[in-house]
């Protein structure tokens, strides 16, 4: 069974930054793809980032410029830094990585790590 688990989630004001980590219990080669959730009380959850198997990346467009999401292969992990962070960017941030098997898409999700962009 895979495991993700996030950290580096907090409280920070406005214009501030915060890197989180998404540690994979395999290699993140097995998975087609990476990517950043986020969910804000009352909204649906959005995609914010992800990065594919060969090191594409796509982002949302609200995230765009201020947001990088890269990953560490040797660590299994996968990273998001968010740069000039709004207070709109607060919500629960979901690691999520997806692979085919046969015709199946298997998802994988961690427990959530809070992002509180506050004066």
């Amino acid at each position: 069974q895979v495991q993700l688990v996030e950290s580096g989630g907090g409280l920070v004001q406005p214009g501030g930054s915060l890197r989180l980590s998404c540690a994979a219990s395999r290699s993140i080669f097995r998975f087609n793809a990476t990517n950043w959730y986020r969910q804000a009380p009352g909204k649906e959850r959005e995609l914010v980032a992800a990065v594919t198997s060969d090191g594409s990346t796509i982002y949302a467009d609200s995230v765009k410029g201020r947001f990088t999401i890269t990953r560490d292969n040797d660590k299994n992990t996968v990273y998001l830094q968010m740069n000039s962070l709004k207070p709109e960017d607060t919500a629960v941030y979901y690691c999520n990585s997806v692979r085919w098997v046969g015709i199946a898409l298997r998802h994988y999700w961690g427990q959530g790590t809070q992002v509180t962009v506050s004066s």
